[in-house]
């Protein structure tokens, strides 16, 4: 009995080991996404109803003085914000017979009432929320312990590797890559990670004179920060602390600020681009998982620290923010992308379209949703 607890509870185990790490960066990033839903909401004078973590029987709540239920739920894989009017914990536009049920106090506040540019401020709300959460946690850590680079140099190049093949030689320093300056050898990485089959163009720092190089990057599996297994873009360079001159990179507050808006915009930058070439069955399907996974990697996060925790914690509400803004209903890009054509064509969109958009759309998140679980399970 004595072996059975201490499995399940102890740091190592699966209670304090991996559900409550999971919990932890799950809720941080669904309570920021629901509160830009509420506070930018509550600003365009919409009522709130109902503010949930969670899903499902609720398991504790209060409300306060607006008439706001908050309240936690049993089910922790979400949340939601309802506003007066929706009849639903999707927000989905109430029918005309619904919206005959609110009194004349509740039309004037309910969120279907509201001009669309309201309306549109509010879903927005939600995944700008999840942005600026990655900014100021990416900004707190270069505040606290900067940011190690080196040098873009290269020290060894792989035989056979596509760099070889390219003529790139150890002594080489990026000067950019397809066009863009470098500065680290970081940066290099960045644009060479998510480009795999793809030629791209380098220009290199040889004996003072620069010259110009191809090279099309090729899959190789490698084990990410976690200790998963991953699959990455590479020419085959390597550096060393010779050659990169490793040094630490340090931020005032206001510089902290903005290394972290460059950082969110390239993880911005890089996941819209995997989804694009997932899309067309470029990446490795296995890159992409659900609960468990994310579950797995708080744990394992959570073991190398609190601040890998807290990374883990940007790096998801990016992932989720950018999700969310997919032009799918019922998801919050869905909506803003009946808002937009409401916009153009200067009235709502029939009711009849709307709800076969949104059964299409449930369907498409319900199917990536068993797509995930699949991989967690069974793919990968």
């Amino acid at each position: 009995m004595n072996e059975i607890l201490h499995a399940v509870f102890s740091t190592e185990g699966f209670v304090l080991g991996t559900l409550v790490p999971f919990l932890f960066v799950l809720t941080v990033v669904v309570f920021v996404h629901e509160m830009g839903h509420y506070l930018v909401g509550r600003w365009c004078g919409i009522g709130v109803k109902v503010f949930s973590i969670g899903f499902g029987p609720e398991l504790f709540g209060f409300n306060d003085s607006h008439g706001t239920r908050w309240k936690l739920c049993a089910i922790p894989l979400g949340g939601y914000v309802k506003f007066v009017g929706d009849m639903n914990a999707t927000s989905s536009q109430p029918s005309s017979e619904e919206i005959e049920t609110l009194t004349a106090a509740e039309r004037k506040i309910a969120f279907h009432t509201q001009p669309v540019w309201k309306r549109a401020a509010t879903v927005v709300a939600g995944p700008l929320f999840n942005f600026l959460l990655t900014i100021a946690v990416f900004a707190v850590l270069f505040s606290a312990y900067g940011r190690p680079v080196l040098e873009p140099m290269v020290a060894e190049v792989t035989a056979g590797s596509p760099a070889a093949r390219a003529g790139i030689l150890p002594g080489d320093r990026f000067v950019s890559v397809d066009g863009s300056k470098v500065r680290t050898f970081a940066d290099v990485q960045r644009r060479v990670s998510g480009r795999g089959g793809d030629p791209i163009t380098f220009v290199m720092l040889r004996d003072g004179k620069e010259i110009t190089v191809t090279a099309t990057p090729e899959l190789m599996e490698q084990q990410d920060g976690l200790g998963n297994k991953v699959k990455v873009a590479v020419i085959g360079v390597v550096n060393n602390q010779e050659f990169g001159q490793p040094r630490l990179i340090t931020y005032s507050p206001v510089g902290a600020v903005g290394a972290a808006v460059e950082e969110t915009g390239y993880i911005i930058q890089r996941t819209g681009q995997f989804l694009q070439r997932f899309v067309v069955g470029r990446e490795d399907k296995c890159q992409l998982g659900g609960p468990i996974k994310i579950a797995k990697m708080s744990g394992q996060a959570a073991k190398l620290g609190f601040d890998w925790l807290v990374q883990l914690v940007a790096l998801l509400s990016v992932g989720i923010g950018i999700l969310n803004l997919l032009p799918i209903p019922p998801l919050d890009g869905g909506h803003l992308l009946f808002y937009g054509v409401e916009a153009v064509i200067r009235r709502p969109v029939s009711e009849r379209m709307m709800e076969l958009g949104y059964r299409a759309g449930l369907l498409l998140v319900l199917g990536f949703m068993g797509f995930v679980f699949w991989n967690d399970l069974f793919g990968c």
